[in-house]
């Protein structure tokens, strides 16, 4: 890769994508670089340039035909409802310099800006109730698949009395989720792609309209939530469960693939002598045994010819946490093999999982916490910051707090079902995240505590993943300033089992290893300070 002297500037040129003139890094200006990460390249039908495309046409056939529609509207901004004729009325463009075109900030006047909202505000619609027919034709034949793909979106039926009602379900679900209006108008476009020439009795699956929304840019989730509102959706996608299920068995023979498939449902569903697990248990109890499946297989069919002698020999070959996690998921795997008659003797019973030897917990360093304090430059992040480190709250009991459970009046904080008082800085920092979320998000209905721009729209809550994302990367993350907070109380309130099950809600045997570990450190601290 030739590499530029030091000092070198990119001479002016010319934007591949859009031919703005002008400074600009690399090979396209930042416009287009971004407008070609979310879309894909084809054939433009207005230009015939090979180029990313939006609704069929390129960026500067939008560019263009926004330029045309301001031009003859006298407004600055036109509605995406209209764009189509305009679009298809591009026949010529004009050049621009990079960052001038529609630039925020424009010598606009007061009175387009006045115009361009109230063009963008609408009425809402009719309201309107499920059409009903005096007569329907049972069908003879089973409902044939549809393509919606093959549908151009200028041709849709914006007349159709499904679509009416659609759009009122729509409104209705926009005012009571707080939909902005981009939203709003995404899912009044999917709705009319999808709706056009529906038949009474129809049912749209979300195999056929997935991938040609998606093709649209246009809200495919928000769509089908007004589609289940009307009672016309069939989920008939394939779950991300079968899918890794069928990854997990590869490789394995088909006699014992069939016993652990049967296994890992019962785990997941329950049976008549069996409670369903959790989805993350099932997922670790079949990454477990597949190691020691796929070596069985490859001299045996079926799990009744595991002998013991098997199961020990594969456990030689491991150690520590590792060893006892498989030998967990092994036991479990043959005891319901032996309640479902697969097998006539249970090889793993009898074999000792032994007991965990925990090491001394360690408290966190001063530098590592201000780092993490550093790190945490948002409300959300800083509120976050002080539930795990002041209140010892997990990341999925952060991210199921709801706006009931924050008692400002009576400084109290619900976790979990515990009541706590909130401390000044926690009240501080929750005071500026209701703030900031009031201002950012004024009409979301979500009642959950924290929300992002995706729950916003919608009500459940936010990812685990989204939690802790700011504290990634540092020493001390979430978890441990959980186990530090409590870690701390056992060496400040003495290392008293049933003071910490008391305050944080543990478990006995979690509050035992936490009051030996405040022991140890403890009796550490005399010995090498005896003064102290």
């Amino acid at each position: 890769m030739a590499r530029f002297p030091k000092g070198y500037v990119k001479p002016t040129s010319s934007c591949p994508g859009c031919l703005a003139w002008g400074d600009f890094r690399g090979r396209l200006c930042h416009t287009c670089y971004m407008f070609g990460r979310s879309h894909e390249t084809a054939v433009c039908i207005g230009c015939r340039r090979v180029q990313p495309l939006k609704w069929e046409y390129c960026r500067l056939c939008w560019c263009q035909a926004r330029l045309n529609a301001r031009t003859a509207t006298g407004m600055p901004t036109v509605s995406g409802e209209v764009m189509t004729p305009w679009l298809q009325t591009v026949r010529h463009h004009q050049l621009f310099f990079v960052g001038l075109h529609y630039r925020r900030g424009s010598a606009l006047t007061t009175l387009h800006h006045v115009k361009a909202r109230e063009a963008s505000r609408k009425s809402p619609p009719i309201s309107r109730s499920q059409p009903r027919t005096a007569w329907s034709q049972l069908p003879l034949f089973e409902q044939v698949p549809r393509d919606y793909g093959r549908l151009d979106p200028a041709a849709a039926d914006l007349a159709s009395p499904w679509l009416a009602w659609a759009k009122h379900l729509a409104h209705q679900l926009a005012e009571a989720r707080g939909w902005g209006r981009n939203l709003r108008f995404a899912v009044n476009r999917g709705l009319a792609v999808v709706l056009t020439g529906y038949v009474e009795g129809d049912v749209v699956r979300h195999s056929e309209i997935f991938t040609p929304l998606r093709a649209l840019d246009l809200r495919v989730g928000h769509v089908i939530t007004v589609l289940e509102e009307m009672g016309i959706f069939l989920d008939d996608s394939e779950p991300s469960f079968e899918r890794w299920l069928a990854g997990r068995l590869k490789g394995l023979a088909p006699g014992i693939a069939a016993e652990a498939e049967r296994w890992n449902r019962v785990l997941r569903d329950g049976g008549p002598r069996s409670l369903p697990r959790q989805q993350g248990t099932v997922w670790l109890y079949l990454n477990r045994v597949r190691p020691a499946l796929l070596t069985w297989s490859d001299s045996y069919d079926h799990l009744r010819e595991v002998t013991r002698q098997d199961i020990l020999t594969h456990l030689k070959t491991l150690h520590g946490h590792h060893r006892r996690d498989q030998l967990v998921a092994l036991r479990s795997l043959f005891a319901w093999a032996k309640r479902s008659g697969l097998i006539f003797r249970n090889p793993a019973s009898r074999i000792k999982v032994g007991q965990n030897e925990y090491s001394v917990l360690q408290p966190l360093a001063p530098t590592q916490i201000d780092r993490s304090v550093a790190a945490a430059t948002t409300p959300a992040a800083r509120l976050v910051l002080a539930l795990a480190a002041v209140h010892a709250a997990r990341v999925a009991q952060i991210g199921a707090l709801m706006l009931d459970d924050a008692d400002v009046g009576n400084r109290r904080l619900t976790i979990a079902g515990r009541v706590r008082p909130l401390d000044d800085l926690t009240l501080k920092l929750l005071l500026e995240w209701l703030e900031h979320r009031r201002k950012r998000w004024p009409s979301t209905a979500n009642l959950h505590l924290l929300v992002n721009s995706k729950t916003a729209m919608g009500t459940s809550r936010v990812s685990n993943h989204w939690i802790s994302a700011p504290m990634r990367g540092q020493k001390a993350t979430l978890e441990r300033l959980r186990v530090d907070r409590q870690l701390e109380e056992a060496m400040v309130q003495g290392p008293d089992p049933l003071h910490l099950a008391e305050v944080f809600g543990l478990h006995e045997k979690t509050a035992m290893r936490y009051a030996d570990s405040a022991r140890a450190l403890l009796e550490q601290a005399a010995e090498t300070d005896p003064a102290s």
